[in-house]
């Protein structure tokens, strides 16, 4: 029988972390958001709301 105490647990847990968005610093992502919605488009939505997520995770 397989010893269930040396199964590495953390892969299996789901990310809070939106998916989509590259790993980058709480600076880095509150530019990122400055510039996506500096000049509004209606195509980088999915984007805006990603990056405020990401920020909102580091909030909690």
């Amino acid at each position: 029988m397989p010893d269930i105490n040396n199964v590495d647990r953390s892969d299996l847990a789901p990310s809070i972390l939106p998916a989509g968005i590259p790993e980058l610093s709480d600076d880095e992502c509150l530019a990122c958001l400055a510039r996506a919605v500096e000049a509004p488009d209606s195509a980088r939505l999915d984007e805006v709301a990603g990056l405020i997520g990401r920020l909102a995770v580091a909030i909690e």
